[in-house]
């Protein structure tokens, strides 16, 4: 290993530090991702069952989000519910941070003409991926924000609730009991916000509003829920060989948090 800076008391604090710096970054990273590409495309993944057609239309915004439950998940049992809160916290100044600076990039000169009837630049502007983009996220902030901060925090306070429960027992229980309920917490509010607030749907206004949300909602959490569920065997083992790597009794530190609760 490198020497170590003034700063790291010892090789492991430092190794600590960094195994946390890359769920951190894995997890604002993502977060970030998932609320600029947002609801840009949806993609058709509806399959057959029983000769029954089942449709699942899935916003490409989805396909990074349950990578973040299972760093929150992994920050929680690692390094405590404090730590986990605070990256919750900072996800979300951090996605307030980048959509300052898309409405900033579309206030500064020069400025281009825009259609009266989609509020876009034509379609052959050079600019008119990036108004597309900006008016699907900006329309998006309020329900991604209320979504992902209910949801956040709906997992971290499950995930430390089912820890005291079990008295530390039972891993799979609280990453898939915490990350399951949260992500239907999620689901629901952004996909009902995104339609009342924010028009942002590809919705058939001549059709039944409620079936077609239903549709939405029920595709976003069932490809959530398949990945927690199969995330449960990577999630012991990551815990397993990081407890032992970075020296951390998660029992024993249960028995810390449990008695300051």
């Amino acid at each position: 290993m490198s020497e170590l800076h003034a700063i790291e008391a010892s090789e492991l604090q430092a190794r600590r530090e960094r195994v946390f710096l890359v769920f951190a970054g894995l997890f604002l990273g993502s977060m970030t991702m998932l609320n600029i590409l947002g609801v840009s495309r949806f993609l058709d993944l509806s399959f057959e069952l029983f000769g029954m057609r089942i449709p699942m239309w899935l916003a490409v915004g989805v396909l990074p989000y349950p990578i973040t439950f299972l760093c929150t998940d992994f920050i929680s049992e690692l390094y405590g519910r404090a730590r986990a809160g605070f990256v919750v916290w900072v996800g979300l100044g951090l996605n307030c941070w980048v959509l300052f600076f898309l409405w900033l990039g579309g206030e500064l000169p020069p400025v281009p003409a825009f259609d009266p009837a989609t509020g876009l630049p034509p379609v052959d502007d050079y600019s008119f991926a990036f108004y597309r983009i900006r008016m699907l996220t900006m329309g998006a902030v309020v329900a991604s924000m209320v979504a992902y901060l209910a949801a956040q925090l709906c997992d971290v306070y499950l995930f430390h609730f089912w820890k005291r429960l079990t008295r530390g027992r039972h891993l799979w229980l609280r990453n898939n009991g915490s990350t399951m309920v949260s992500q239907f917490v999620d689901t629901f509010a952004v996909i009902t916000i995104t339609h009342f607030y924010a028009r942002g749907l590809p919705i058939d206004p001549q059709a039944a509003i409620w079936p077609q949300l239903w549709i939405f909602i029920g595709s976003a959490y069932v490809f959530k829920a398949m990945i927690a569920a199969l995330d449960t065997l990577p999630f012991y083992l990551g815990v397993r060989w990081l407890g032992d790597y970075l020296e951390i009794d998660t029992q024993a530190e249960h028995g810390k948090e449990e008695a300051r609760a």
